[in-house]
C-alpha cells in the first residue's frame, strides 16, 4: 500500500467540512469533496466557509473520470448512505480505505457489503475499519461551518493491539499524524462505537425534542435526566449484547459534554430547527428494535421515536429536502 495522499469527503455537512478544513490546513490540495447537481455548481462557485475562512476544495462529481482516492471519509446522514454508496463507487479502487464518521452502529456493515474491507485488512475481515468522531461541536448554517472543539476521531479494528496494529490502521494513523487530525485507536473499538451511540441516543434526541443547545444539558437537571434516561436504555441493551457499557460511561460523557460550546447544537436539533429529516430511525429506532430482539425494555426510546416522528410530520412538506 502506498501512503495516503488524496482524500475524498462524502458528505459536506458540519463534520465533513470541519475535517476537510483541518486536513487542508496541514496538507493543502489533498482534499476533495463529492457533490452532484445543484450542490456541485454551488460548491464550485461559493466554496465553503469554515470558522470564518473560505476554502475552495475541488468538487468531484459521481460520474467524474477522476482517479481513485486513497482515503474516503463518509460523513452523511444515515438515510443518505445508500445514495452516497452509489455516488462514491466510481472513486473507490484497490488502494482506497474507507472511514465512516456517521452516527450509529451499522454504516461499516453497509459500506463493507458494497466495497469490502479495503487494503491492509486482517485476514478474514470483510468490513472497513470501525470509526466515529467524538467531541466535535461543528454547526453548519447555510454555507458556513463553525466549531470551537475539533473533537477526536476514534478508529480501528474491532479490537486493537497498539503494539501490533493492522497495516490499514497504521496507514490511516500515519496520515492523521501528518494532517494533524486528532485521533485515538482504542483497544476495544466496538465498545467505543457503542459509547458514541449511547451519547447520541441521549443528547441528539433530547435536544431535538427540547430544541435546545448544549447549555441546557450542561446546566439543567431536568434536561440532563431526559438525556440520561434514554442513555441508560442503551447501557442495559449493551450489557445484554456483551458490549458492557456501564454508569461510568455516563460520567465520562458528562466530562466531554462540559467541554462543548454551550451555544452549539446537536445535528438532530439542527435538523428539527431546519425542518429536515432526522436520524431517529438510527437512534431510537435501532434501540427499540434491538430491545425487542434481546428482550430489554426500551419505553423511553419508544416514546421519543414517536415524538420525533410526530415532529417530522408537523413540518411544512414543501420545506423538507
Amino acid at each position: 500500500m502506498k501512503d495516503i495522499e488524496r482524500v475524498l469527503v462524502v458528505g459536506s455537512g458540519a463534520v465533513g467540512t470541519a475535517i476537510a478544513s483541518i486536513i487542508s490546513e496541514h496538507i493543502p490540495g489533498s482534499v476533495s469533496v463529492l457533490a452532484d447537481g445543484e450542490r456541485f455548481e454551488r460548491y464550485n462557485r461559493d466554496g465553503f466557509i469554515v470558522n470564518g475562512k473560505t476554502y475552495h476544495f475541488p468538487v468531484i462529481s459521481p460520474v467524474s473520470t477522476h482517479s481513485h482516492y486513497d482515503l474516503i471519509i463518509v460523513a452523511v446522514k444515515h438515510h443518505h448512505l445508500p445514495e452516497a454508496i452509489e455516488q462514491m463507487k466510481a472513486h473507490v479502487g484497490d488502494n482506497t480505505s474507507i472511514l465512516s464518521l456517521m452516527n450509529g452502529i451499522s454504516s461499516e456493515e453497509q459500506l463493507g457489503a458494497r466495497f469490502g474491507a479495503g487494503p491492509g485488512a486482517p485476514d478474514g475481515v470483510r468490513l472497513p475499519p470501525y470509526a466515529m468522531i467524538l467531541g466535535i461541536d461543528a454547526v453548519r448554517i447555510g454555507n458556513e461551518t463553525r466549531f470551537a472543539s475539533t473533537g477526536k476521531i476514534f478508529f480501528g479494528e474491532a479490537t486493537n493491539n497498539t503494539s501490533a496494529l493492522s497495516p490499514r490502521i497504521q496507514r490511516i494513523a500515519a496520515f492523521f499524524e501528518k494532517a494533524c487530525v486528532p485521533y485515538e485507536i482504542p483497544e476495544n473499538m466496538l465498545r467505543a462505537l457503542w459509547f458514541k451511540f449511547m451519547i447520541n441516543v441521549g443528547i441528539n434526541q433530547a435536544s431535538a425534542i427540547l430544541r435546545a443547545p448544549y447549555r441546557l444539558f450542561q446546566t439543567n437537571t431536568n434536561a440532563k435526566a431526559v438525556m440520561e434516561t434514554l442513555q441508560r436504555e442503551v447501557i442495559a441493551l449493551s450489557q445484554a449484547m456483551g458490549i458492557n457499557l456501564n454508569e461510568q460511561d455516563l460520567v465520562n460523557w458528562e466530562k466531554t459534554l462540559a467541554g462543548l460550546h454551550p451555544d452549539n447544537l446537536t445535528s438532530m436539533c439542527q435538523d428539527v430547527l431546519a425542518n429536515r429529516k432526522t436520524e431517529v430511525e438510527m437512534f431510537a429506532g435501532t434501540v427499540v428494535h434491538l430491545g425487542k430482539q434481546y428482550q430489554v425494555p426500551t419505553p423511553a426510546n419508544e416514546l421519543v421515536f414517536n415524538l420525533i416522528k410526530a415532529i417530522e410530520a408537523s413540518y411544512n412538506p414543501t420545506v423538507i429536502p
